[in-house]
């Protein structure tokens, strides 16, 4: 498995007095093998969380599916945020408010 972070800012200009309207610092996670990509964020301000935006496979991007929470792959990026102090992990369903937990062991 190939483990890319790449971290992020999206902000909006400062005002005349320095605040921002809007910023957010993240990390973006891309864990990729044999054609197939999950990708993972982690807001700088919850470290202690990441959520499953996507998957990539034969260059698509779409939401993952219950099924995609047993794959390999997936389990090995569960696994991986795990073991550097991600405790609480979601996936983008688009279903209810969109996220749903990870169970312990990697799927629903």
């Amino acid at each position: 498995m190939h483990v890319e972070c790449v971290r992020e800012v999206d902000a909006s200009e400062p005002g005349a007095d320095g605040m921002y309207e809007y910023h957010y610092e993240y990390d973006v996670y891309r864990f990729a093998e044999d054609g197939l990509c999950f990708v993972a964020r982690s807001y700088t301000d919850t470290p202690d969380e990441a959520h499953f935006l996507c998957i990539e496979a034969d260059g698509r991007r779409r939401l993952l599916a219950d099924a995609d929470l047993e794959q390999p792959l997936f389990l090995a990026a569960a696994a991986h945020l795990r073991r550097i102090g991600k405790a609480q992990l979601n996936w983008l369903s688009g279903r209810g408010n969109g996220y749903e937990r990870v169970s312990s062991h990697g799927a629903v």
